[in-house]
């Protein structure tokens, strides 16, 4: 969805889902209304988010909105990376080479896995007695 330079796209990992927009401008990132510094305290996790654009050299072309929810830090700063990478594509298709190449692109399908009846957890088993 294009609308006046404005280039939307969604990303998932885990249970995060993320709304991101790009517009062209001087690279302010706001996630969930708050500055990327003030949401994501972790330096790694603010690295995530910015992986994309350091790749593509486009760190301060781009003002970027993200709205995201659900998930921990760690799946919520993958997301707004998977929906960055998308709207940087659809701004410019000539980018999606170096992105793909770098594996930005496919959403990361790894998700929890369920606890089974019976059992500790997913593959933990409570712990057998003989006597």
């Amino acid at each position: 969805m294009e609308k006046e330079n404005v280039y939307y796209a969604t990303g998932k990992r885990k249970n995060a889902v993320a709304r991101t927009w790009l517009k062209p401008g001087g690279g302010d990132i706001t996630v969930n209304d708050l500055p990327i510094d003030d949401y994501f305290k972790v330096e790694s996790v603010q690295t995530t988010v910015k992986q994309p654009l350091a790749l593509t050299n486009m760190l301060g072309s781009f003002d970027i909105k993200a709205k995201v929810a659900g998930g921990g830090f760690s799946g919520q700063a993958g997301a707004i990376r998977h929906g960055i990478t998308k709207a940087l594509i659809l701004a410019n298709p000539d980018l999606r080479v170096a992105l793909k190449r770098a594996g930005f692109i496919r959403r990361d399908p790894r998700v929890k896995e369920r606890k089974k009846y019976g059992q500790k957890g997913a593959r933990a088993r409570f712990q057998f007695s003989k006597r």
